[in-house]
């Protein structure tokens, strides 16, 4: 266990991994100190350090400051401003572990370069998870899908030509379009081209789906890709239905990914997103899904995605993600 000397807020660190030419900007880390509780009393904030070249393994936060993809895909942009607002929400939540805790800065997508951002982000990721990190990804738009899984899929292919992975997409949305360019719409149509090059099968399960909100031609991309989903009424209605059929795909794969756009909530709890939920699924249910899947053993990779600061009621989208974030650790 690491002792509460080690911690500092409100300052900015100079990392020492060379690999890395920003600064960790460590002042969204700031909150609550309860000094007469003793040690167990701490938060978040107390317990998170800048990423270091030899740091133990961990839980790594990285960042994707990016909304290139939600501006193509004519969504309501601010989302670059996500991964701040996480960490925010994130920092004066209890923290009850006592495994390492990292920052690992952002990667920022600069003069709309999407394509270079999403190869950023993925070699990123690889050597996170090559040195034995658990890495959550804090969008940004949900083109970080892609680059998630390219990352983790770059560190499996180091050990075998053909993983098998598994993706679990909690959203309001299938993602599966066709477009000129990438975009927040496209990253698990890009996944399934990307799985098809490599040999590999596409395991996409997607739950929380608005009917209204997708069009025909996403669902017959869905079926002819044999996308498991449920719609969104569906997982309210049934939640161990869908459960298990989240099951059903893990016990067809090795690894999950699993992606979390904060459009599936409905939008009382999740206002601060391109394109809010007059339906969704209930906070409650999404974390119970959030915790089976980090239950099965499987998970090595994770990511929140469409956080709008901008666009967000007294912050209650980012203290949405952050309680996820939170499930998914506990």
């Amino acid at each position: 266990m690491r002792g509460a000397d080690q911690r500092t807020t409100g300052l900015t660190f100079q990392p020492m991994d060379v690999k890395m030419t920003e600064q960790i900007d460590m002042s969204a880390w700031q909150g609550r100190v309860d000094t007469g509780e003793g040690e167990r009393a701490r938060r978040w904030h107390q317990w998170v350090r800048p990423l270091a070249p030899d740091a133990p393994a961990g839980v790594a936060l990285v960042g994707f400051a990016c909304d290139e993809g939600v501006r193509r895909n004519q969504g309501r942009t601010g989302a670059a401003l996500g991964p701040g607002a996480l960490r925010r929400a994130l920092a004066n939540l209890a923290w009850h572990g006592d495994g390492y805790l990292h920052d690992a800065g952002d990667v920022v997508c600069a003069d709309e370069q999407l394509e270079t951002a999403q190869e950023t982000f993925a070699a990123r990721l690889a050597r996170l998870l090559d040195e034995g990190h658990l890495p959550i990804g804090l969008g940004g738009g949900h083109e970080i899908a892609f680059a998630s899984f390219s990352g983790l899929f770059q560190h499996l292919r180091r050990h075998c030509e053909t993983p098998r992975i598994g993706i679990l997409n909690l959203d309001a949305h299938l993602d599966l379009r066709h477009a000129e360019r990438p975009s927040s719409g496209t990253p698990f149509r890009q996944i399934a081209e990307l799985c098809e090059r490599q040999g590999m099968p596409f395991h996409y399960c997607c739950l929380g789906v608005s009917r209204p909100n997708n069009t025909a031609a996403l669902f017959a991309a869905a079926d002819r890709l044999q996308v498991r989903y449920r719609l969104d009424h569906q997982v309210s209605e049934d939640p161990a239905e869908a459960e298990a059929l989240l099951d059903r795909m893990l016990a067809e794969v090795d690894h999950l990914y699993l992606t979390l756009c904060l459009d599936v909530l409905p939008a009382g709890q999740a206002p601060g997103v391109s394109a809010p939920a007059t339906h969704g699924v209930a906070l409650p249910l999404v974390e119970r899904l959030v915790r089976r899947a980090a239950a099965s053993g499987k998970l090595r990779l994770a990511d929140v995605a469409e956080l709008n600061p901008r666009l967000d009621c007294d912050g209650l989208t980012a203290r949405s993600g952050a309680r996820l974030i939170h499930a998914l650790l506990a």
